[in-house]
């Protein structure tokens, strides 16, 4: 269970590599479980943003999962975009001149970062980038962009020890 009260907000990178490195659907199906019981329970969250991050072709369980009608109307973040928190994450945390092509370049994660944000103390983005303190504008990593907006971020198997992932999770509910 949930002990520490936060919202785990998920990247798009949590839900591809787990089904690509670590969890592939068809062999960890309890962690996909686990993740729905989560979101039901407001633990786990995606922005609308990081949902349609997630895509894949005809053999990508991973996105077919993610945009199954009723899971991802479980997962989904049910709120709106403060456009200022978008704002800020953009100019304080990668640059108040950003090219368009830099924008591309950084995806969605302002967005996720942006929704950290509204509620700093509550929240934790959950992403499997590495922090590069070194990087500048574009090329930054979203656990730098969420330290400097002072937003939690953690790693995949944070979040898995925190809400306490087993096989057997059910069992111990």
């Amino acid at each position: 269970m949930n002990t520490n009260g936060c919202l785990y907000l998920i990247d798009a990178n949590i839900i591809i590599h787990a089904h690509s490195f670590y969890y592939p659907l068809n062999r960890v199906p309890e962690f996909w479980e686990w993740l729905l019981f989560h979101a039901k329970n407001n633990n786990i969250k995606l922005p609308i943003e990081i949902i349609n991050e997630v895509k894949g072709g005809d053999k990508d369980e991973h996105a077919k999962w993610v945009h199954e009608k009723n899971n991802k109307s479980i997962l989904l973040l049910d709120e709106n975009l403060h456009i200022g928190n978008l704002n800020k994450v953009l100019s304080e945390g990668y640059a108040d001149d950003l090219s368009d092509v830099e924008l591309e370049k950084i995806g969605e994660d302002p967005f996720l970062i942006s929704y950290g944000l509204s509620s700093p103390e509550n929240r934790v983005i959950v992403s499997n980038e590495t922090s590069s303190p070194s990087k500048l504008r574009a090329n930054r990593k979203v656990p730098d962009v969420c330290k400097q907006m002072g937003v939690r971020c953690c790693n995949v198997y944070t979040m898995i020890r925190e809400l306490d992932f087993r096989t057997n999770w059910k069992s111990s509910l």
